[in-house]
């Protein structure tokens, strides 16, 4: 049976259980039982966390034990899929170095919020199919450190006082065994309503993750 564990916690302004009962919900029709846990007491069990084909994170800030970071690398390294959004996955333990530099960046700020334009860059990958080559978007755009390692799936260019950079939204990389997938859309849990095809990339993602795609 394919299972999946979300983490459902940390700043409320992200509505965590909003984001969670949203993908749960998708991941259902989708043939996955799932598992929310409001505690990342799991996390310092890899035994545990091999039972599962992807963990969603939806904990924005936060912080991980020693126990806990190490045992959810160690289930991402050994195959576990690891798929997540936004401030849930992306602005999730700040300060664990070891965790951003699996999820592949970390959010640094906002300092622009209102409409921007993402742009399609893996126009023959299976995650990105139905994505328009590019949209406007409107939420918080998000200001990242990344690894260049990454495999870049969606960009936006960000401009931020007199000066503009390419900025990664959307992207895959590989920790080990197990396959990552982070996008920093979704502030709000309408956006996926809003914009049907970022939550449908969301489910491609955690499919991609779980090794389904």
């Amino acid at each position: 049976m394919k299972r999946a564990l979300f983490l459902c916690g940390g700043w409320a302004g992200h509505k965590p259980e909003q984001i969670v009962h949203l993908f749960s919900t998708a991941l259902a029709a989708k043939g996955f039982t799932s598992v929310i846990e409001t505690s990342l007491d799991i996390l310092a069990d890899p035994a545990r966390l091999q039972d599962f084909a992807v963990i969603f994170p939806c904990w924005t800030m936060g912080a991980l034990t020693k126990e806990q970071s190490a045992g959810l690398r160690a289930a991402v390294h050994a195959g576990v899929g690891l798929a997540g959004v936004h401030g849930g996955m992306g602005d999730a333990f700040r300060g664990d170095l070891d965790y951003e530099w699996m999820v592949g960046g970390h959010f640094l700020g906002h300092p622009h919020v209102g409409d921007y334009v993402v742009h399609r860059r893996a126009l023959s990958s299976p995650l990105t199919a139905g994505l328009p080559e590019s949209f406007a978007y409107h939420s918080e755009q998000y200001y990242m450190m990344v690894d260049p390692a990454i495999e870049v799936l969606a960009d936006t260019v960000y401009t931020y006082e007199g000066r503009s950079c390419t900025m990664p939204v959307a992207w895959v990389k590989h920790w080990g065994k197990g396959r990552v997938f982070y996008h920093a859309l979704g502030h709000d849990p309408e956006e996926f309503t809003k914009y049907p095809f970022v939550h449908d990339l969301t489910v491609r993602g955690l499919l991609w993750a779980a090794g389904e795609l």
